[in-house]
């Protein structure tokens, strides 16, 4: 992949952000650094990035895709509630075994929650302690 002055803001702006933004929200921070910038030239450089491997791509069924700095395996949370991505910690060696015993051969997986994040699960559940209280 040859060097591009847009593509390392893009990648600089995955990597600064952690809550793994969208194009749009990198597109909307660039701005700060590069005004001539368009967010057509973000989903490129950002597609470049993923088939480079430099970037992952994390998938939201019905909403904009989100683009992750960390590398290594792992899973995601994707919160109904307030739109929050987060990492999960699942035991990799199930997964890894899981994997295995699949026909063919995979090369990456990619496997996102959907829910509530801890924060809205707990405000969901003080919402709901005191309605039960009162039955």
């Amino acid at each position: 992949m040859r060097y591009s002055k847009q593509r390392e803001l893009v990648l600089q702006q995955v990597e600064a952000l952690h809550d793994h933004p969208t194009a749009e929200e990198i597109y909307q921070n660039a701005l700060k650094e590069c005004p001539g910038l368009s967010l057509g030239t973000v989903y490129r450089n950002l597609n470049s990035l993923v088939e480079a491997g430099r970037v992952r791509r994390v998938p939201i069924p019905g909403q904009p895709d989100r683009f992750d700095h960390t590398l290594s395996w792992h899973s995601h949370l994707y919160c109904t509630r307030c739109g929050q991505v987060t990492d999960l910690a699942l035991d990799a060696e199930v997964i890894r075994r899981l994997l295995e015993s699949q026909p063919g051969r995979v090369t990456d997986c990619v496997l996102t929650w959907i829910g509530l994040c801890e924060s809205c699960a707990q405000e969901d559940e003080a919402i709901k302690t005191p309605v039960a209280a009162a039955l």
